[in-house]
């Protein structure tokens, strides 16, 4: 049926202009008025019919999703979950509570907090409101709840998407839409206790997933700012040029040192002793001999971050984790508000088999320490120290999808316990009021929505969808007061008795 409400209100008045025009309004002859009459419910009829078509043709419609997101299926949502609830965990296991927060935030607060990726924020169009954009990251909507609200002290964790108006590539595990999941520790404490809790953080749900050998990589922004310093970068620069040695992971150190003085318009020798720099990667070892440098051991910004790395390695050794970290003096985070360490996970090598092919994903977490960002919101620009991680849960889904299809091991989309099924027709009530029971009791139970469904047909569907119970009943069952329990996969009936099924199917589940 059309929907009359929704024609244009200039239609509607030609349309009842010609309904209501009365038959002998402009005629005499009898035949003449019938003809009249029916020549207004034809143009009415024409009216109606070019504006009311519901399945219209449109030639050049494309059904498709939008550039760099995706469907998911219910086989990819088993799989997601299973990685969510794993990273979930893990922050609840750290004391963390959860929070959400907008899609959505004013323009204004999200501007200025993202440098040269500022650009990749998506606004949305102004409809005589408020100016908003979807957020870039589930960070600064967090400085802004901490500012909001007051709060000095909370240690939070979030997940949710995320979007970025960045040219995607889909087999790596970048989209335009993605879901970040995020911990973080707002507060004044002692230095590098909390740092050290979100690396062992990180190797827990790496080491959790199995993904692979992973290292993470560590660093601290007063170093590199320090770096550039004694290198002779200007100060305006910095943030440019960090942004520029943050692609180091995407791009050799040739084509990043090619942007630094081709675009960025630094002089060939500065980038030449940033790339000296950048090549040092070790452990404690390597911060003691930074401290020894007689360039960067002049930098009093540098020294800070060296002091506060030899702590966190301290902490990261009794951890147990300290084999995990490297530092790494390439490593810089582009985005403008972290002020201290900052960290980056990397996969080694991605686990293959036959078939397979080694995926490049980048980063699977990273994080640092953003003490200045809540004073940017704040009137009077009281600091609440921060520092937290995010699980590029995207980038770990691309590697287990791909062990997904190698593997050809069938996932289960549902988690149904029990199927609740009848050989005989005329028993839906009786049905209905067996699977009420069972629901009741908590247990997940399905039914086929058909009066009188075929027996085979009922198990045929269980055994497709890997339900592992079916409870039958049928005129036998009813007169002897039981229940037949059957185990889908080894195809045994037993007789239990109707008040004793419930307790019968919660033993077998929790055997299971």
């Amino acid at each position: 049926m059309p929907q009359l409400g929704l024609l244009p209100r200039r239609t509607w008045a030609a349309l009842l202009s010609q309904l209501l025009r009365p038959p002998h309004s402009a005629c005499i002859p009898a035949v003449g008025c019938h003809s009249q009459g029916q020549g207004s419910l034809q143009v009415a009829e024409a009216v109606l019919t070019s504006h009311l078509k519901p399945h219209q043709e449109k030639p050049n419609f494309i059904i498709k999703i939008p550039k760099g997101t995706r469907d998911l299926s219910p086989e990819q949502m088993v799989v997601r979950e299973k990685i969510l609830d794993m990273v979930v965990s893990c922050f609840k296991r750290h004391g963390a509570k959860g929070l959400d927060t907008p899609a959505f935030e004013l323009k204004e607060t999200l501007t200025e907090k993202y440098e040269e990726n500022s650009g990749l924020i998506y606004d949305l169009k102004d409809q005589g409101g408020e100016l908003l954009s979807l957020r870039y990251d589930l960070t600064v909507p967090f400085a802004r709840y901490l500012a909001m609200n007051k709060l000095k002290k909370m240690k939070r964790y979030q997940v949710g998407k995320v979007w970025r108006r960045e040219s995607p590539t889909i087999v790596q595990g970048r989209y335009r839409e993605f879901c970040q999941c995020d911990f973080d520790i707002a507060g004044q404490f002692d230095p590098m206790i909390p740092d050290a809790e979100c690396l062992k953080i990180i190797c827990e749900i790496l080491s959790g997933l199995q993904l692979g050998d992973f290292l993470i990589k560590v660093n601290d922004r007063r170093i590199v700012d320090g770096m550039f310093a004694v290198c002779g970068v200007p100060e305006s620069k910095f943030r440019a040029i960090c942004a520029s040695m943050d692609k180091l992971d995407k791009m050799s150190w040739r084509d990043v040192r090619h942007e630094m003085v081709a675009k960025k318009g630094l002089s060939p020798e500065v980038a030449d002793r940033i790339g000296e720099y950048a090549q040092c990667h070790g452990g404690i070892s390597l911060i003691e001999q930074m401290f020894q440098d007689p360039r960067l051991s002049q930098n009093k910004q540098a020294l800070e971050g060296l002091g506060d790395l030899k702590l966190l390695f301290e902490y990261l050794t009794l951890f147990g984790i300290a084999e995990k970290i490297c530092f790494d003096l390439s490593l810089a985070r582009g985005l403008d508000y972290y002020t201290g360490v900052i960290y980056e996970a990397v996969l080694l090598q991605t686990p293959t088999q036959i078939g397979e092919e080694p995926l490049n994903v980048g980063s699977v977490a990273a994080g640092g320490r953003y003490d200045e960002l809540v004073a940017m919101f704040d009137p009077k620009g009281h600091k609440v120290p921060c520092v937290g991680l995010s699980i590029g849960v995207e980038r770990i889904f691309s590697i287990v999808e791909q062990r997904m299809k190698t593997s050809f091991k069938k996932v289960r989309t549902t988690e149904t316990q029990v199927f609740v099924a009848t050989p005989q027709k005329n028993f839906l009530r009786e049905r209905l009021k067996l699977i009420a029971e069972l629901w009741n009791a908590g247990i997940k139970a399905e039914m086929l929505y058909k009066n009188d469904p075929k027996l085979l047909t009922q198990l045929h569907y269980c055994e497709n969808t890997g339900i592992p119970l079916v409870v039958i009943i049928g005129e036998q069952e009813q007169k002897e007061g039981v229940i037949k329990l059957r185990s889908v996969a080894s195809r045994k009936e037993v007789a239990i008795k109707r008040e004793n099924l419930v307790a019968e199917i919660q033993k077998r589940l929790s055997e299971s």
